[in-house]
């Protein structure tokens, strides 16, 4: 068991939630990943130093009995979880509500809304004991009006549960942040976007929020790359 503060962090297999493993263990966070890719989890579990600053856990979002799993493994491995990053996300198939289909819309609402939900679910109780900080990967997408976006409207949907989660949680002690990154270049996308911003930014972000005064809620962040008004 770990004197450090525990995060765990879903959707850790690469992209945000992994570059936020990284600077989470550089700022003397211990972490929990969870992922539905096993061999990327225990690669990256390697990378930032073992058993000691990492655990890796298979879990899919959208399943409660994973989302249980992974809490129960955070705290027989840590024996406390401090933070929770709902990260894990994806994204649409063209064609808006037109033409877009219709079982892709069921998985992207599954995982960015009720599996940020369950990760919620699971994990709040522990929190709660230590007045920990609850942060929601959210879309600068759920902000905008954007023609079609399915995506953009689970966004929107990840956005309210975190203002929801504040009001719940006032006078608890728990802190909440949403955090909105417009553009990022990361393998969320099929082709590259060189102008976005980078993994590494909204680690950065995830982890200022933590990093300040517990009398200090940063309940919500957008982040835009500078050469894009969105």
């Amino acid at each position: 068991m770990s004197d450090d503060k525990t995060l765990v962090i879903t959707g850790a297999s690469s992209g945000i939630g992994a570059e936020t493993a990284r600077h989470a263990v550089q700022a003397g966070w211990s972490v929990v990943i969870a992922g539905r890719r096993k061999n990327a989890l225990e690669d990256l579990c390697v990378e930032l130093g073992g058993s000691e600053k990492a655990h890796p856990v298979v879990c899919d979002v959208s399943s409660w009995d994973d989302q249980q799993k992974l809490v129960s493994e955070a705290l027989q491995h840590f024996g406390k979880i401090d933070a929770v990053l709902a990260n894990a996300g994806i994204g649409g198939t063209p064609g808006g509500f037109s033409g877009a289909d219709p079982l892709q819309w069921k998985d992207m609402i599954l995982t960015n809304v009720y599996g940020v939900a369950l990760t919620l679910r699971a994990s709040l109780e522990e929190i709660k004991k230590n007045k920990g900080h609850v942060v929601i990967m959210s879309s600068a997408a759920g902000r905008l009006h954007l023609s079609g976006s399915m995506y953009g409207a689970t966004k929107w949907a990840a956005s309210a549960i975190g203002y929801n989660l504040r009001e719940e949680l006032k006078g608890t002690g728990v802190r909440t942040t949403i955090i909105e990154p417009g553009v990022v270049d990361t393998p969320f996308f099929d082709d590259p976007k060189p102008d976005g911003l980078k993994a590494e930014d909204i680690a950065r972000s995830v982890m200022f929020a933590l990093s300040q005064p517990h009398g200090m809620n940063l309940h919500e962040m957008t982040v835009y790359p500078t050469s894009s008004q969105h």
